[in-house]
C-alpha cells in the first residue's frame, strides 16, 4: 500500500523542517503535530497549497494523540528534549509520548511507524536522558513492533544547537572548557542524512522492525570538533581541559538560570562516547552515503568569523 498522508509529531524543530521538505516532495500530504501552530506556519511554504497543515496537538494527551493519526498511513515521532523543563520531563516526552504514539498508531491501522531516539540509548546508561530513550524504544516497540527506530549522534546544520552553541561562545569568550579534557567521542551526522534515513524508514518495506544508528564519516573527540569549529570560524582560542566533577559543580550552579547552559544529566552523557556501535544497521544500509562535516560546516559557521562570511582575516583573536 502506497503512503498518501503522513503525520509528524514534532515538525517544526530541527530535524522536522528537513522531513517535512522531503515528505512534501514526495507529494505526500503531510500533517504536523506541534504545540504552537503558529510558530510552524513557516512549514506550510515546504509544499503545495494546503498540502503541509501544522496543526495543534499535545503529545502527551493520548487523546489528542489518537485524533492526530485518524486517516494516516505513516507516522514519524520526532519529539524530544535535552533537559527537563515543567512539565516537560524525560518520562513525559521520552516514555509517555512515544508510547501514546505507538499505541494510536497500532489501533488506527497505520502502515509505518519511524520514531526518532538517539544514539546511547540503554537501560543502563549514566544519564537519565539515555534511560529515557531506551524506555521510549521499548515503549514504542512494545506497542508497535514493526516501528523503525533511529538513532542519531549530534545533529548538525545550519540550526544546530552544537556547532553554533559554541562558536557562538568562542565569539565572546576567550576560552572554551573540555569537560573530561574533551576525549568523549562523537560521530557527527548531516541533518539532511538523517532526513533522509528517516523517510527511508518509513517507505522502505525492508525497514520496518530494524534499529538504524546514524552517524558521519568521521568520528572525532570533543577537543578535535572544538579545534575544527575554531579553525572554521578563524578564531584562536584556549581550550581548556575542566574535570568532570568541576563541570558537575558548573553545572549544579547552572540549573537556577531559566535555560541553564548545560545540566548535571548532561555532563553524565558526556562521560560516554556517542559514536555508531560496530555491529549496528548504518545510513549504509538504507543506501544513504554519509555527508562530511567539512563540507557543510563553512555553509553556516562563517556567520561567527570576524567580519562575517566576508571577513578576510586568516585567523582573529
Amino acid at each position: 500500500m502506497a503512503l498518501r498522508r503522513v503525520t509528524v509529531f514534532g515538525g517544526s524543530g530541527f530535524l522536522g523542517r528537513y522531513v517535512v521538505e522531503r515528505l512534501a516532495d514526495r507529494d505526500l500530504t503531510v500533517q504536523v503535530a506541534v504545540r504552537d501552530p503558529e510558530a510552524a506556519k513557516h512549514l506550510r511554504t515546504l509544499g503545495q497549497v494546503s498540502q503541509v497543515t501544522p496543526f495543534a496537538c499535545d503529545v502527551t494527551d493520548a487523546a489528542a494523540v489518537a485524533r492526530a493519526v485518524e486517516g494516516t498511513d505513516g507516522v514519524i515521532n520526532l519529539v524530544g528534549i535535552l533537559a527537563e523543563r515543567g512539565r516537560q520531563t524525560f518520562k513525559s516526552v521520552h516514555v509517555d509520548a512515544p508510547a501514546a504514539v505507538a499505541i494510536a498508531a497500532a489501533s488506527a491501522g497505520v502502515e509505518s511507524l519511524v520514531h526518532v531516539s538517539a544514539i546511547g540509548a540503554a537501560d543502563n546508561a549514566l544519564s537519565e536522558y539515555s534511560r529515557s530513550k531506551a524506555a521510549g524504544e521499548a515503549a514504542v516497540r512494545g506497542a508497535f513492533p514493526d516501528a523503525v527506530i533511529m538513532r542519531p549522534s549530534v545533529i548538525f546544520g545550519p540550526e544546530d544547537g552544537f556547532f553554533n552553541l559554541f562558536a557562538g561562545l568562542a565569539r565572546m569568550s576567550p576560552l572554551l572548557p573540555l569537560f573530561g579534557g574533551g576525549h568523549t567521542r562523537f560521530q557527527p551526522v548531516y541533518v539532511a542524512d538523517v532526513a533522509d534515513a528517516v523517510v527511508a524508514g518509513l517507505t522502505d518495506p525492508a525497514a520496518r522492525g530494524k534499529t538504524y544508528e546514524l552517524g558521519g564519516p568521521r568520528v572525532a573527540s570533543f577537543a578535535e570538533l572544538m579545534a575544527l569549529m575554531l579553525a572554521e570560524i578563524r578564531r584562536k582560542r584556549l581550550l581548556v581541559p575542566v574535570p568532570f566533577f568541576v563541570g558537575d559543580i558548573q553545572a549544579t550552579l547552572a540549573g537556577i538560570l531559566p535555560k541553564p547552559p548545560v545540566t548535571r544529566d548532561q555532563m553524565k552523557s558526556l562521560r560516554a562516547d556517542n559514536v555508531v556501535s560496530a555491529d549496528a544497521a548504518t545510513l549504509d544500509d538504507l543506501g544513504i552515503f554519509a555527508t562530511a562535516m567539512e563540507s557543510i560546516l563553512p555553509t553556516y559557521l562563517h556567520r561567527y568569523r570576524r567580519g562575517g562570511r566576508l571577513g578576510r582575516t586568516p585567523i582573529a583573536d
